[in-house]
């Protein structure tokens, strides 16, 4: 037989498990209550991003080998145990990263069983890889915290290393699907606070009508020594979190737009 006609050579049983959504690669959980969503959220931080954001808080999460493979039935028995919690406190699962549309098929997975189990799911993404989300994956869930991190593309270009289109054109489609959003946005003195830079992201976020609130995150130094210790140059080591006046101007633009902002 000539070379290169054969059969694909078999997958490993790992791989087939996540392309298939059986496993997927999971770099740590935690148990928050009021961040990453409404009420007591179990958050499941997945391994691999294709964005370099110099304000990164989990530069640890960017390389799919530093994660673990783990199964669908493990998350799913982790998030049953905790059922009780999120009914009494209206909360449910987070899937976060890393970036989770690196893994598309897992996250729908995990979805399905949660909404068979009547845990309230978000995800947590930038919207970069938003085509990747299936129809099925967006059906089962029940608010996205969108992370727009700029409105001018040079400026998201900086700020990632990627461009800003893909997130705007997964906005439109979830705003035109009906999904629920909360948006977040950075503050960081410097390098997202522009007048301009701020305006974009408002005018962008304001014709989306099923954004219900918008975060405005100011930038704090707390993943600063992630980046240290896996020796990854941090370019904001010398930046200071926004004062006041620059968080309240911030806020103040996009409510101009008649938006709700946190």
């Amino acid at each position: 037989m000539p070379v290169g006609l054969g059969r694909e050579p078999a997958r490993s049983p790992e791989l087939e498990a996540r392309r298939t959504g059986d496993a997927g690669i999971v770099h740590s959980w935690e148990l928050v209550t009021a961040v990453d969503g409404p009420g007591t959220r179990m958050t499941l931080f997945l391994s691999g991003c294709p964005l370099r954001c110099q304000y990164c808080q989990n530069p640890d999460t960017w390389h799919m080998r530093d994660g673990t493979h783990t199964t669908l039935d493990t998350i799913v028995e982790r998030v049953a145990r905790y059922r009780s919690v999120f009914a009494a406190t209206g909360g449910g699962l987070t899937i976060s990263g890393g970036e989770p549309l690196m893994q598309p098929t897992f996250v729908e997975r995990i979805f399905a069983a949660c909404r068979a189990m009547g845990v309230h799911t978000a995800l947590d993404t930038s919207g970069n890889l938003g085509a990747r989300a299936s129809d099925a994956l967006l059906d089962d869930t029940d608010l996205v915290l969108l992370d727009v991190k700029s409105g001018l593309a040079e400026t998201y270009w900086q700020v990632t290393t990627r461009e800003l289109a893909p997130t705007v054109a997964f906005g439109d489609r979830l705003s035109a699907r009906g999904n629920r959003i909360w948006v977040r946005f950075v503050l960081v003195p410097g390098l997202t606070d522009g007048f301009d830079n701020v305006e974009a992201v408002a005018e962008i976020v304001s014709r989306w009508p099923t954004v219900e609130r918008v975060e405005v995150l100011p930038f704090h130094q707390m993943g600063s020594s992630k980046w240290e210790r896996l020796g990854v140059p941090y370019t904001l080591a010398d930046t200071r979190p926004p004062d006041d006046a620059l968080v309240e101007r911030v806020r103040g633009q996009f409510r101009s737009r008649g938006l709700t902002v946190w």
